[in-house]
């Protein structure tokens, strides 16, 4: 594991060549050794994607590759339920009945609420953002008519790489070449460009996505822990069982335009400790290659 000193040294030479190819170009890291030397560490397989909203500036490493979305899904998902409530083809008021039986593991919020059967839309979605909840992502997923709903609204958005196919558990179960439940980083960073910041949702359901990020509570030991410590910063995570540990994040520096990054890990031997310490040294590095804007 690199030490600290040794990432920003080391980034700082990247961020000088990044800044000499122009502030709109994209500059490839998969030949830059600090991100080929994170990825042995990693012992598996690493992508990451980050653009400066700003200028235009990208980061690409490993960004083309299919990687488990695994919780990350829940992002996409709070957006189409976003834009069918814009559309009035449902409620954010809409009270959804549950039972016992549709609890799964890490389900804190919709678990305390067991005893009245029911939550709201909005308060569902709040659940999956902020805490994770996996049965709010089962709950919320028919009101937009199943995977084939959520397939919709990403074609609609231009995407046509992110795949939401299956409910909790079972996406998570993501083998071999199977495109099921899957994402790419580039894909995800532009995808969240569209719904965060672009013309997918409305302005007010785009400062609810993001305020119910910046709350997310299972993110702070990975990307948001190696930004810098003035960055307002929302993330979602995404951890399988076969090694995935994945983040995706906004960050907004004082006074200037979004960073979105995406960070996907596929590395079935790798400790989650260390997994996350490698998601904090990512936010490092995009903190320091993206520090002057």
């Amino acid at each position: 594991m690199l030490d600290r000193r040794t990432l920003l040294g080391r980034a700082a030479l990247l961020g000088a060549a990044t800044v000499a190819a122009g502030p709109a170009s994209a500059f490839q890291a998969h030949r830059v050794s600090i991100f080929d030397v994170l990825q042995k560490d990693v012992g598996g397989r690493l992508g990451v994607a980050a653009l400066d909203t700003g200028n235009g500036q990208r980061l690409v490493y490993n960004a083309m590759e299919r990687f488990a979305l695994c919780s990350t899904a829940k992002l996409p998902l709070a957006a189409a339920v976003l834009a069918a409530s814009e559309r009035g083809s449902v409620s954010l008021d809409k009270e959804v009945a549950y039972s016992e039986g549709d609890l799964l593991t890490h389900s804190p919020v919709t678990k305390a609420h067991l005893a009245q059967g029911k939550m709201t839309v909005g308060a569902l979605i709040e659940a999956m953002l902020v805490e994770s909840d996996n049965a709010a992502f089962n709950l919320l997923l028919p009101q937009i008519g199943g995977p084939r709903g959520a397939t919709r609204f990403l074609q609609q958005t231009g995407d046509r790489t992110t795949r939401i196919d299956r409910p909790e558990p079972a996406l998570n179960e993501v083998k071999g070449d199977d495109p099921r439940d899957t994402t790419t980083p580039l894909a995800m960073v532009e995808l969240m460009q569209k719904v965060l910041l672009g013309s997918a949702l409305d302005p007010a359901d785009q400062h609810k996505l993001i305020g119910w990020m910046v709350e997310c509570k299972t993110g702070l030991n990975r990307l948001r822990a190696g930004l810098p410590k003035g960055w307002k910063v929302g993330d979602k995570t995404g951890t399988g069982p076969n090694g995935e540990v994945n983040d995706v994040a906004i960050a907004i520096p004082p006074g200037r335009k979004p960073i979105l990054i995406a960070c996907y890990i596929d590395a079935p031997n790798l400790p989650p400790a260390k997994a996350d310490a490698v998601q904090s040294q990512v936010g490092t590095l995009v903190g320091s290659l993206f520090a002057n804007g």
